[in-house]
């Protein structure tokens, strides 16, 4: 049964994928989720490259925070993912939440990079 699951959840992740691929001029901003901490990247799916990365594991993130697994850690991973992008002279993104629900933790980095002028 596990195979099955798997298999599923495979071809669930493919056709959510399918719809969205980011260029070199609007790069896809994906973000992680896992219990302790929270990763955001802005990816060129047609060259296969990261252009830019942020996480609750960068230092001065973990200074600001008490704790990285919070909505607060979040916003400031979204405020520095768009501070990056502007850099590097990038405004327009394809939000990539990770066959997620748009809540919680993925919605404040979305709220984060908004406030710091990325649109989506």
């Amino acid at each position: 049964m596990k195979k099955k699951i798997k298999k599923l959840y495979l071809q669930k992740k493919k056709r959510y994928l399918k719809k969205i691929v980011g260029t070199l001029e609007k790069p896809r901003l994906s973000v992680f989720r896992s219990h302790k901490h929270i990763y955001a990247q802005l990816i060129d799916d047609k060259n296969g490259h990261t252009l830019a990365c942020s996480s609750t594991l960068d230092k001065n993130i973990a200074l600001k925070v008490k704790s990285t697994s919070t909505k607060e850690a979040s916003f400031f991973v979204g405020e520095t993912i768009a501070q990056k992008a502007k850099e590097k002279e990038i405004c327009l993104v394809i939000f990539d939440r990770g066959n997620r629900p748009y809540h919680g933790r993925i919605q404040s980095v979305a709220e984060g990079a908004r406030k710091e002028g990325l649109t989506f």
